[in-house]
């Protein structure tokens, strides 16, 4: 797993190299993913910006976690745009830091919409809710001129069906999408250490131990085929709700054309 080494992010990856069902390979250093990046340090910020090409950071947090948190570090550096698409409704307080964590109305329409899983209802519920910033999210990552960071708190449920949306229309293989959702378990523990630090995440992260928290491969094996049974795949619904088939293309591109500097 190319994991970011960063001072103030635990669960930073490149998802560059990732196998096609074409036989092919995602291209590094265009799609980066993350948990928040408050705690980010000058070096973090060099790294992200002059070895990755950091240009565009696409945060999917809700405006009460915003407000929360405060500014971020990024926030200043005028070569990065920030573009906010929260996937969550914009229900109060309500964070998302986890996703199992759940208020029982919450849990309930969850269980409706896939009542063997919950958190895969839940995941579904994100494209059923705020389809427009799903679809706004694949949009800023698809026209980013350089590298996209998406993140939401702990860059695992938000971030997990954003990515696996793009990795989707870019033709990564099904298995490798929940290799990779699945990878942040390994970083639970330093994960866990950072939003226990926060107030606004605190209370969610200590109701349960430490390990209920760790994503479940199953979790997102799960969304994949419904997405393919429900809605004819990644492409279609994103195109079915707003993307545009030139935009389509881009995401597509983006994550699978190499460069100049590839070719060399």
């Amino acid at each position: 797993m190319p994991w970011i080494d960063l001072e103030g992010a635990a669960n930073a990856r490149d998802l560059g190299g990732l196998p096609t069902e074409d036989g092919g390979k995602t291209v590094a250093g265009r799609l980066l993913r993350s948990d928040n990046l408050q705690e980010l340090t000058p070096a973090d910020i060099s790294k992200l910006t002059s070895e990755y090409g950091l240009s565009t950071v696409v945060d999917l947090r809700s405006t009460a976690e915003l407000n929360s948190e405060g500014p971020a570090p990024m926030d200043g550096r005028a070569s990065v745009e920030h573009r906010h698409h929260p996937v969550l409704p914009e229900e109060g307080l309500a964070t998302d830091a986890v996703a199992d964590v759940l208020v029982t109305s919450r849990s309930e329409r969850d269980r409706s919409r896939y009542p063997d899983n919950a958190v895969t209802g839940h995941y579904l519920g994100y494209l059923e809710d705020r389809p427009d910033q799903v679809v706004a999210a694949l949009r800023s990552v698809a026209r980013a001129p350089g590298a996209a960071l998406v993140h939401c708190a702990a860059g695992k449920d938000r971030t997990g069906v954003v990515v696996a949306l793009a990795l989707s229309v870019a033709g990564v293989r099904p298995d490798a999408i929940v290799a990779d959702y699945a990878a942040t378990g390994d970083r639970t523990e330093p994960l866990l250490a950072r939003l226990r630090r926060s107030p606004t995440y605190s209370a969610d992260i200590n109701r349960r131990p430490a390990d209920s928290h760790k994503p479940q491969a199953a979790t997102m094996a799960a969304f994949l085929t419904e997405l393919d049974a429900r809605f004819g795949g990644a492409a279609a619904w994103l195109t079915a709700h707003g993307l545009s088939d030139d935009d389509l293309e881009l995401l597509r591109a983006k994550l699978r054309a190499p460069g100049r500097a590839d070719l060399q």
